[in-house]
């Protein structure tokens, strides 16, 4: 239960980042296209042949995919969004 815990908090800080990325102006031309794919699966994922497999997807594969979409962005909008947190916790 703790590792699901830790896994939706990560999950929410790089939602976070992703949604400050789509409204940065120096966004990659990818990040667009890769954020509605990843939302069109997230509503509708191709889980018909076994429902079970679907919270598999939730949990795991969605959280994943998220992950490796905030890598790929460049390092001045993680520095961007880092000093964008640091400013607003104080």
């Amino acid at each position: 239960m703790r590792r699901l815990l830790r896994l939706w908090r990560l999950s929410r800080e790089d939602m976070r980042l992703l949604w400050f990325a789509l409204r940065h102006r120096d966004r990659p031309a990818w990040l667009w296209p890769a954020v509605g794919l990843l939302a069109l699966y997230a509503l509708e994922p191709f889980n018909f042949a076994f429902p079970a497999l679907g919270v598999v997807d939730d949990l795991v594969l969605l959280p994943i995919a998220l992950q490796v979409l905030v890598k790929f962005l460049p390092p001045q909008i993680h520095a961007s969004f880092a000093r964008r947190a640091s400013f607003t916790a104080r």
